[in-house]
C-alpha cells in the first residue's frame, strides 16, 4: 500500500523514492540532527531504517512521509505517523514524528507537516488520539508538540536506549466535541 500525498501551503508529504536514500543518510549522519538519539547512523543503518519505514507503511497503510519543500528542496526529511516498535506503558498507540535537515529548522515546517499528519490521523484513520515523545532536553521538538496543541502526559523510560522521555498526547477533535 502506498501513502497518499498530502499538500500543505509550503510542503508536499509524499511517498519515499529511491533518490531519497542518499539525503536521508546524510540527515541521519548529522550529529546535530541526531543529538537526542543514541548515535548517528551509518549509511547502511539509515537504509535499514528506511526499509523498516517502508515495511511499516506496507503493514499499517500509513507511516512517515518524505518531505518536499516546494521551490526549496526535493527532500528535507520526514514527517508522519508510526506505531512505536517498542513495548512501553504508552503502547499501543500511534505517534507523530519528524526529522528534518538542520537547514530547515526554525521555519515552521515541522509544525506545518505534523499538523497535516495529525489531520490525516484523525480524519482518515479515525484515531482517538496521537502521541509524541522525546527526551526532555529536546526543547525544539517539545515546542512543536506544544504548538500542535499536544498536552504533557508524563514521562517514561524508553526501552531502546534506556533514555528518559517526555510524553505528549492529543485527542481527536471529534472526541472532544
Amino acid at each position: 500500500m502506498s501513502l497518499p500525498e498530502i499538500q500543505t501551503p509550503r510542503l508536499l508529504l509524499r511517498p519515499w523514492r529511491l533518490s531519497d536514500r542518499a539525503p536521508f543518510a546524510a540527515l541521519n549522519a548529522d550529529p546535530e540532527v541526531m543529538e537526542h538519539f543514541p548515535s548517528t547512523l551509518t549509511s547502511e543503518e539509515s537504509d535499514a531504517m528506511l526499509d523498516r519505514i517502508e515495511a511499516h507503511i506496507a503493514r499499517h497503510g500509513f507511516g512517515p512521509w518524505a518531505v518536499e519543500i516546494r521551490n526549496v528542496t526535493a527532500f528535507a526529511g520526514f514527517i508522519g505517523l508510526a506505531v512505536p516498535s517498542f513495548e512501553a506503558s504508552v503502547a499501543p498507540t500511534v505517534e507523530v514524528a519528524w526529522r528534518l535537515a538542520r537547514s530547515y529548522w526554525g521555519k515552521g515546517y515541522a509544525t506545518e507537516g505534523a499538523r497535516a499528519a495529525l489531520e490525516f490521523a484523525f480524519t482518515q484513520l479515525n484515531l482517538p488520539e496521537v502521541v509524541a515523545f522525546t527526551v526532555p532536553q529536546n526543547l525544539r521538538s517539545i515546542a512543536v508538540m506544544r504548538r500542535l496543541g499536544m498536552q504533557y502526559a508524563g514521562e517514561f523510560d524508553h526501552p531502546e536506549g534506556a533514555l528518559r522521555h517526555v510524553l505528549y498526547r492529543l485527542k481527536s477533535p471529534t472526541l472532544e466535541a
